[in-house]
């Protein structure tokens, strides 16, 4: 196995696997370890079928449905992420954590690249740990113990699902949910300190107003996509990428318009953010 850095801040590519070959204790062992270190790990030329990037997904963590979208027929735990090349809104095309509104968030999420288009529809990540070591002490001190109010009803997002749900909606699901977290978050894994909040998902901040938090927010929504704090993940087909969902935001960029991109995505149970 050879690991090459994509950035300063994150991200990893891998090479010398072969997922189509199964996942030992021992692989699994040492994914999970760059996993951690990276934050974003890039495995290409990863042929999987549907059955094969479960066993992935469950060496890897604990699968759980996405609360919106229905699965693919006989794997309610793959959901499609997909934009026609008809429509002009992506998927979740934002700056966001997944599914931050639920009252655990998931550790993390994996995309597997069935259809890409000839240019374009790549993903951009951010450490949140690196978003969060650059701030001054004052404003650590500051953000210590304040707890955001996520939901998952905020406008921007909601958009980037509205095709999805026409398609693929659950019709017995939720209409909407809200969970409060800390604005930082300790990972549970690696003890260090990362920003919880996204422009996606945090509304507001338990205790103050509208007026009181909407300046802060809007600081820490553009700190902590900074371009230092960030990698970009071209997508091919096979390519395979998992990220941590407790310490890395994602934005897939829209600038496909007429092509068609698929991905399968399966998200993994993640734990109560302390």
């Amino acid at each position: 196995m050879q690991v090459r850095q994509l950035a300063g801040a994150l991200g990893a590519e891998i090479s010398g696997v072969d997922l189509t070959r199964g996942v030992s204790a021992a692989l699994a062992s040492a994914l999970r370890e760059v996993f951690l270190l990276h934050q974003v790990i890039v495995l290409r030329g990863q042929p999987l079928t549907a059955d094969g990037f479960m066993r992935f997904a469950q060496a890897m963590g604990t699968p759980v449905e996405y609360p919106f979208v229905k699965g693919i027929a006989g794997h309610p735990h793959i959901i499609e992420v997909k934009k026609l090349a008809h429509e002009t809104v992506n998927f979740g095309g934002i700056w966001h954590s997944d599914t931050t509104y639920l009252a655990q968030p998931p550790m993390g999420s994996m995309l597997l690249a069935r259809e890409v288009p000839p240019y374009g529809g790549d993903t951009l990540f951010a450490s949140q740990y690196a978003a969060y070591e650059a701030l001054s002490d004052t404003m650590k001190r500051l953000l210590q113990g304040l707890r955001g109010i996520s939901t998952s009803a905020k406008a921007d997002v909601s958009k980037t699902r509205e095709d999805r749900l026409k398609s693929d909606g659950k019709k017995d699901g939720p209409r909407s949910h809200t969970s409060s977290h800390p604005v930082v978050r300790t990972h549970p894994e690696t003890g260090r300190k990362a920003l919880f909040v996204n422009i996606a998902h945090t509304a507001g901040i338990e205790g103050l107003t509208d007026a009181e938090s909407a300046p802060l927010l809007a600081f820490l929504f553009a700190h902590q996509v900074k371009p230092e704090f960030t990698c970009r993940v071209v997508w091919e087909p096979h390519t395979l990428t998992f990220w941590d969902n407790r310490c890395v935001q994602h934005n897939p960029v829209n600038d496909y318009h007429g092509h068609q991109r698929l991905m399968h995505r399966i998200t993994l149970q993640g734990d109560t953010p302390i």
